[in-house]
């Protein structure tokens, strides 16, 4: 079975309103690849699937996550090049997504595991394969931060981030519903923004406040503290693993998400095992202004991901808080929004 015959009802509603019932038959021969197969076992969730800290409605993939780029470029570009830098973007995730990058620091860009791309694709005989059929250079798709269509800075509008926020609306919290995406997703276009590049942005100011509107809501939900303590608790244990010797740099690039927690819970340390067992049993999460010494605790500055997108106009297209007093005001808010300075949950340290 192909990969878009077997996807839930949900997601290829979603997948035929990103692409307008246009998915381009190259798509898949990529997709069916083992690298590209194997980010289909990592949840774009960053480990809140193993938690009952949240409640997502269902397991979207890191695979999912890249396919839905990949058909908003195409949709807007007709661009293989660029539709394939799209699909690409992820190629390097490791296991739990951003999960790794708070066990290497990496906690406001979140970017530490973007480095292989380049190597996997060019060790890929298969991807490397059809690029040469399809007369494509491996610098013209290990990248796609060459394409502002794809991924710009924030909080400018890009397929990736367009993506994530919709699905995740749609798997972690309920933002939004097919019809609302497909009515925002129509008003979209390529516009100029303010450095005279392409990006896209919104046909009218009343979809780009109801956009702003709905999506505001998800934004707290990647800086909150029962966000932060997931992410961290599993970069914790993943740490712990590597560090007695339990888990390795390339099992975190191999394995599935189900193979390593199953390695977690079967790890002869009870210590590791026991704990983490202990804390999928948790299902809140508390916020302190000063350490709590014998919990397990943190305090962790993360990155704000939001959205400014642009609108069009006669002349100069604008960005949507320079038109509409309600679209600033979401924002704002969003962006003065802090959490507790710590976080901690009912375990010991």
């Amino acid at each position: 079975m192909g990969y878009f015959n077997q996807l839930n009802d949900i997601v290829k509603q979603y997948f035929n309103i990103l692409s307008n019932n246009d998915i381009p038959n190259f798509l898949e021969e990529y997709i069916n690849t083992d690298e590209m197969q194997k980010i289909g076992k990592i949840s774009m969730c960053c480990g809140t699937d193993y938690s009952k800290i949240f409640n997502n409605k269902f397991f979207y993939s890191n695979l999912d996550h890249s396919v839905g780029v990949a058909l908003i470029v195409w949709n807007f570009t007709k661009s293989k090049k660029q539709t394939l830098a799209g699909l690409f973007h992820d190629i390097a995730t490791p296991v739990f997504k951003h999960c790794i990058d708070f066990m290497n620091g990496d906690y406001e860009k979140q970017e530490s595991t973007e480095e292989l791309t380049t190597d996997i694709i060019r060790n890929s005989k298969k991807i490397m394969q059809l690029l040469d059929r399809d007369k494509i250079k491996i610098e013209e798709v290990d990248n796609y931060k060459l394409y502002p269509i794809a991924d710009n800075n924030t909080p400018r509008l890009s397929a990736d981030r367009f993506e994530y926020n919709f699905s995740n609306g749609f798997v972690i919290k309920e933002v939004w519903n097919l019809k609302e995406i497909k009515e925002i997703y129509n008003d979209i276009d390529i516009l100029k923004n303010e450095d005279g590049i392409e990006e896209i942005g919104f046909k009218t100011k009343s979809i780009a406040e109801k956009y702003i509107n709905k999506a505001s809501t998800m934004w707290p939900v990647w800086f909150c503290n029962e966000d932060k303590i997931v992410m961290q608790f599993i970069a914790d244990i993943v740490k712990k693993m590597s560090e007695r010797g339990y888990l390795t740099k390339k099992d975190l690039y191999s394995l599935s998400e189900k193979e390593v927690i199953n390695k977690i819970l079967n790890c002869k340390d009870k210590d590791i095992s026991e704990y983490f067992r202990r804390f999928q049993e948790i299902d809140r999460v508390y916020g302190s202004d000063i350490e709590i010494k014998d919990k397990y605790c943190i305090s962790i500055k993360a990155k704000r991901r939001y959205i400014i997108p642009l609108v069009k106009k006669d002349i100069n297209d604008v960005r949507i808080d320079k038109i509409s007093e309600k679209a600033k005001n979401k924002i704002d808010k969003y962006l003065n929004y802090e959490t507790t300075k710590y976080a901690y949950i009912n375990l010991p340290r």
